[in-house]
């Protein structure tokens, strides 16, 4: 995975090497909150450097479903130069060998080791991880201070936690004491703590382990107690508009978050904890989310596009990114950050998260060759659930049935 000096030299070409003619380079990721500040990346940091290499990017944000859509755009030959490739799905875009091996081509050595191997088959590298984000509790400290009730922190469990946030929806009809999507990218965490695995050695999955239920009743019991809404149950679109419209106290979210809440809520007072502990196991559950830059295999400007990946992968792209409130750097080189010691909330959020990386019960959001298939029997239940169109055995054997055969599928 490291490159040896010889290789080092011999790639320098993406820096030394200047086009001898103008080069469009189309780089395609995420919709969202992702277009505005990657495009600012392009504008301020990095853009005039790739100019003066006759290099032209082209930013293309996918805002519909990106994973389904750039699955087609490289079956069909449309894709950008340079892509996103979720960690989640790393596996099968690695399959589809649409991604370049990069590494002869791009130096791994700076970048965290962990997040490297969700992009390595085969001790091939096939993107470099740009960031990568994990989970906290973010609140609205007026509404606690309002309601008299403790901030959330590092100290609560699963059953302190639920208890604050019923003292805050206590405080008005109008405002639930948090923002709960039906999504095992945050329900998962609370498993995750109890000490469940999203596999067993066999393959397998077992939805009935008490760790599991237990983690499941937490969560969509503050639901379906009434102490907690869905997005949609309040016309939201997802838990960040829940706390910037005051809609709830709490949401469990990122450092994708902060940018959102700086641009449509910038008088928030807020503040950030570590996710609560389990009260069996007394440890924390995260996951780390991460997203790599690769370059398509077959790009007819493989050399500019590497070009490009190293300068969005650079220690100026990356500390823009994190300032701007979006995601922590996977660059070693920027764990000890002097941002991260500032007293700013935004901030304290982004040490917090990045300190969730190495708390408690940590894994990476990727399930092999099942991709995110993994994820609908268990969001379906959940949503089963919260709902009351169905109790939690009944929900969960069901999602257990989906889910075998979606493993049977995926191993033949």
């Amino acid at each position: 995975m490291k490159r040896t000096t010889a290789l080092l030299l011999a790639s320098t070409f993406t820096l030394a090497a200047t086009p001898t003619f103008a080069q469009t380079i189309r780089i395609q990721g995420y919709g969202g909150q992702d277009p505005a500040i990657v495009q600012r990346l392009l504008d301020e940091v990095i853009g005039a450097d790739l100019e003066a290499e006759g290099i032209t990017v082209q930013y293309e944000p996918i805002e519909t479903d990106y994973n389904a859509v750039i699955t087609n755009n490289l079956s069909a030959g449309t894709a950008g130069d340079v892509f996103y490739m979720p960690g989640e799905v790393a596996p099968g875009f690695i399959a589809t060998g649409k991604a370049l091996p990069l590494n002869d081509l791009v130096d791994t050595e700076p970048f965290i080791d962990s997040l490297l191997e969700v992009y390595t088959q085969d001790g091939q590298v096939y993107g470099i991880p740009k960031d990568f984000n994990t989970l906290a509790v973010f609140y609205n400290q007026d509404l606690f201070d309002e309601a008299e009730v403790e901030y959330p922190s590092a100290d609560d469990t699963f059953t302190t936690f639920t208890e604050k946030i019923r003292a805050v929806s206590e405080l008005d009809d109008e405002i639930a004491g948090a923002c709960l999507p039906a999504d095992f990218a945050r329900m998962g965490a609370f498993a995750y703590a109890n000490g469940w695995q999203p596999f067993n050695e066999d393959g397998s999955v077992n939805l009935s382990d008490e760790a599991f239920t237990t983690a499941f009743d937490f969560y969509t019991g503050m639901v379906t107690e009434g102490i907690a809404v869905q997005p949609s149950d309040v016309g939201a679109g997802w838990p960040g508009d829940c706390l910037a419209q005051e809609q709830a106290a709490v949401a469990i979210e990122g450092a994708w978050i902060l940018g959102f809440l700086r641009d449509n809520a910038p008088n928030l007072a807020f503040g950030v904890a570590p996710l609560p502990k389990s009260d069996t196991t007394g440890e924390r559950g995260n996951f780390t989310y991460s997203v790599a830059w690769a370059v398509n295999a077959d790009s007819p400007n493989q050399e500019a596009a590497v070009t490009v990946l190293e300068a969005l992968t650079s220690e100026e792209a990356q500390q823009f990114i994190l300032e701007q409130g979006l995601a922590i750097p996977s660059r070693e080189a920027l764990s000890n950050n002097p941002y991260f010691e500032e007293e700013t909330p935004e901030a304290q959020a982004n040490l917090t998260i990045f300190e969730g990386a190495s708390d408690g019960n940590v894994l990476g959001f990727q399930f092999g060759n099942v991709g995110t298939d993994y994820l609908t029997p268990l969001n379906n239940a959940m949503t089963a659930v919260m709902t009351g169109q169905a109790d939690t055995q009944g929900a969960l054997e069901g999602a257990q049935s989906e889910l075998d055969a979606i493993i049977e599928r995926a191993a033949q």
